[in-house]
């Protein structure tokens, strides 16, 4: 127990620190699965954590009109995922889509958010899977975790009549846990 602790108090800091532009290995299964996870997106009992990936890409956003106003509305995330090792081992993409490198997918839905740092990253997430592609590694998955977040957040200015439609994507981190019953 006290290695884990002196690890995490170690470590979380430094992935706390690394800029979007940073790709850092993910931290390993367990020790986000027993230490990192709020309970408001905790998984159900009877999940097991089965891999853990750090993404690194864009929230896509569009410039939408919406009851006389503009604002920019999420379309889609686009981002690699990568092993701890730093080589890519997925991608993420509308639906959302979790795609691992053998062709199985999943698809989600949000069931529960909190935002840790809603001044400089996008929420933190329980997704519930609600479809399966393909055999492999994702077969099986049935809940994620999205956490350790690092911007995507929506453009702040630019949404106005000369932009309508106009798209705009802005950088990402974060760290997905797949869990499997």
């Amino acid at each position: 127990m006290f290695k884990k602790s002196v690890y995490l108090s170690v470590l979380l800091p430094t992935i706390a620190m690394a800029t979007v532009g940073d790709v850092p290995p993910p931290v390993s299964i367990q020790d986000y699965a027993e230490y990192s996870i709020p309970d408001a997106i905790r998984v159900p009992a009877g999940n097991n954590a089965i891999l853990t990936v750090h993404a690194k890409g864009d929230q896509i956003y569009q410039c939408v009109l919406n009851n006389d106003e503009y604002s920019w509305q999420l379309q889609a995330p686009d981002a690699r995922l990568y092993d701890e090792q730093g080589r890519i081992v997925g991608n993420h993409y509308s639906g959302p889509v979790w795609e691992y490198k053998e062709g199985s997918r999943v698809v989600g839905r949000v069931v529960k958010k909190i935002d840790k740092t809603p001044e400089s990253a996008i929420s933190w997430l329980l997704v519930e899977i609600i479809g399966h592609k393909g055999k492999g590694l994702f077969s099986d998955v049935s809940f994620i975790n999205r956490i350790n977040t690092h911007g995507g957040l929506p453009p702040l200015s630019g949404c106005d009549a000369n932009h309508l439609g106009g798209e705009k994507r802005v950088a990402y981190t974060a760290d997905y846990i797949f869990y499997s019953r």
